[in-house]
């Protein structure tokens, strides 16, 4: 039981976190490269869709697990202590979590990309086995 509230506590604190990079991204107190990163992190995770679905397996669960914790870590390490301890702080007040619709326009234009290499491969592949 433990470990299980050891997940609950590390889980919530990723969603704290992002929340706080959210905030970070649009303070004029952070650095610059900090504010690209921190914005880019929570603009993926903030996103309504993921880039990867969940529900292809192992690699829909990868982005969770890997790419946005580490996303997270990399920012947190370029923002300055103090402030992240109050950008944590302000994320940990808000009651509604934001969404990104930049984060959401960017997967969706990966995947109008991937389908559209998609079907000029298969162009290319069918027009040279005929």
């Amino acid at each position: 039981m433990k470990a299980f509230e050891t997940i609950k506590r590390w889980a919530r604190s990723i969603k704290r976190d992002v929340v706080a990079l959210w905030i970070a991204a649009r303070d004029g107190r952070t650095p610059v490269l900090a504010k690209v990163i921190a914005a880019a992190v929570a603009a993926y995770a903030l996103s309504p869709i993921d880039l990867i679905p969940d529900f292809i397996p192992v690699l829909g669960y990868l982005d969770d697990l890997l790419i946005v914790p580490v996303g997270i870590m990399l920012a947190v390490k370029l923002i300055p202590a103090s402030l992240m301890i109050e950008f944590r702080a302000a994320a940990s007040e808000r009651t509604e979590r934001p969404v990104s619709r930049g984060g959401l326009a960017f997967v969706v234009i990966v995947w109008i990309a991937a389908a559209a290499m998609t079907v000029n491969w298969l162009i290319g592949w069918a027009a040279n086995n005929h």
